[in-house]
């Protein structure tokens, strides 16, 4: 097992990555938590495929347990479903000392970690993704949250897990159509800080889409570290995380216009990328290269690299409800070369739209 810390001064914690962490979960939370009581937060399949190896695990660590089923899927993402999850540690007799373990993917991590940040004003929780993308991504920094019907994460708080225990034997389980779109988020660590890391996907794509076990771990524990560090710079997002957005920008709007069902994250994220690398160039920060090399990996690893037919004035506009948005200007992470990236809010509408319709 290899660990990263977080460095958050108080909000402290590590990161394990590893095989067959699952049945140590109650051992390393018992050294986290004060409370006894443990709800775990899944869908039926992954509460089928793991849930008791993770339940026995607790039990055997001194923990009351429970379940709180939700629907898989982007949709379990919402208000409503929250507030769900609230009656459920209402009638489990949850208390602020109650540790919530979130056993899947994003949205399960998401989501859990909102409630997490507003049940009684806070109470403890640990991540424990199944997914790559959650592996890699959205289990590590802090960012909880809910969507509303016209834009992706517009509600939610910051609020750090606990722990993050990766165990990297569940992608073994984990449908091909998923780990594919996780590999968005590798891809995108590879482009905005680990030139090594892009070239080791574009010469290994092949053992990495056949789950080799070296080539899974090399790739996690990296994107892990690269977000770890940027983290620890600007847990907030303050300005210096945003380089984290890397195709996201697009990629929300696609994903909020096709009500969050058209696409996987990881796909949308693809096909922003690759769009965003040709702002980049129309932009004057990049060259033709670089938007040569992404579109090729993007297409070796089997993703979308096309926009679907949505309209540009339907895209921007939604863009403009993206969270980093302000005083009606898009903010948009730029590719300078493969490793290195800008944040800026000066890219004209016109040249925007002309990318877009392109």
């Amino acid at each position: 097992m290899k660990k990263l810390k977080i460095d958050l001064a108080e909000r402290s914690y590590e990161i394990l990555i590893g095989r067959n962490l699952l049945g140590r979960t109650g051992e390393f939370l018992r050294d986290l938590v004060k409370g006894n009581s443990a709800v775990v937060v899944t869908h039926p399949g992954i509460r089928r495929l793991y849930g008791d190896g993770v339940t026995v695990s607790l039990q055997k660590a001194g923990f009351r347990t429970a379940y709180a089923e939700v629907a898989e899927g982007e949709a379990s993402k919402s208000l409503e479903v929250a507030g769900r999850l609230f009656d459920r540690l209402v009638e489990f007799g949850c208390d602020r000392q109650s540790v919530l373990v979130a056993l899947g993917g994003g949205v399960v991590g998401d989501l859990t970690g909102f409630v997490a940040a507003t049940f009684m004003r806070g109470v403890p929780f640990v991540q424990v993704p199944t997914t790559l993308l959650a592996q890699v991504d959205s289990s590590v920094g802090g960012k909880t949250a809910v969507n509303h019907p016209r834009g992706k994460n517009l509600i939610g708080a910051f609020y750090q897990p606990r722990a993050v225990i990766v165990d990297v034997d569940t992608l073994k389980t984990l449908p091909f159509d998923e780990f594919r779109a996780g590999m968005a988020e590798v891809v995108k660590y590879g482009v905005i800080a680990d030139r090594a890391l892009f070239d080791f996907i574009d010469d290994n794509a092949s053992a990495i889409l056949a789950l080799d076990p070296a080539c899974l771990e090399r790739i996690v524990e990296t994107s892990c570290a690269i977000k770890a560090g940027v983290v620890e710079k600007d847990e907030r997002e303050s300005r210096y995380r945003m380089v984290l957005n890397f195709g996201h920008t697009i990629g929300h709007a696609v994903e909020a216009l096709t009500g969050y069902s058209g696409m996987k994250h990881g796909e949308a994220v693809a096909v922003g990328m690759v769009y965003a690398a040709e702002l980049s160039k129309a932009a004057g920060y990049c060259s033709e290269d670089v938007c040569r090399r992404l579109r090729a990996l993007i297409r070796k690893l089997g993703l979308p690299d096309k926009l679907p037919d949505l309209g540009p004035a339907a895209i921007v506009e939604a863009m403009y409800l993206d969270k980093k948005a302000t005083d009606r200007n898009i903010r948009f992470v730029l590719v300078k070369d493969i490793g290195e990236v800008e944040i800026t809010d000066g890219v004209p509408e016109p040249v925007l739209r002309k990318v877009l319709e392109n």
